[in-house]
């Protein structure tokens, strides 16, 4: 059956350290699709981040690059799968080089807290109740 990817492509100051962030948090970057100036990594087999420097994502658009850490264009959420989870991805977003962003969302059946990585981009880790999504 085939399942639809998604790509996101993210402007970063420095490839390298979008690189070293990304491994500390346990995910892996593809040699294949990586080089000087693009990073791809792989947060599962259906979700890919490709971390663009500045001059290369220039290449695919003719609008401004927005600067993260001071404009908000996207929130990117990534689900977990027990609140546990959520505090183990972002706390280690954390040590490796981020910040934390926005409040802890605790509603009972959902939980969730925020990272910014080193390029101000924010990623939301969320988990939900199965039995909450189901009725």
């Amino acid at each position: 059956m085939y399942q639809q990817m998604i790509f996101v492509n993210l402007p970063v100051a420095d490839v390298d350290t979008s690189k070293k962030f990304f491994t500390e948090l346990g995910y892996t970057i593809n040699p294949q699709f990586t080089s000087d100036d693009c990073a791809c990594v792989v947060i599962s087999d259906t979700i890919v981040a490709m971390m663009l420097s500045k001059q290369r994502y220039a290449d695919f658009t003719k609008k401004q690059i927005a600067d993260a850490t001071k404009t908000s264009e996207v929130l990117l959420c990534l689900s977990a799968e027990s609140r546990e989870k959520v505090d183990e991805l972002v706390d280690g977003a954390i040590a490796a080089g981020g910040s934390a962003a926005g409040e802890t969302q605790d509603h009972g059946f959902m939980y969730g807290r925020a990272f910014d990585d080193p390029d101000g981009h924010t990623w939301e880790v969320m988990w939900m109740d199965p039995a909450a999504v189901q009725g």
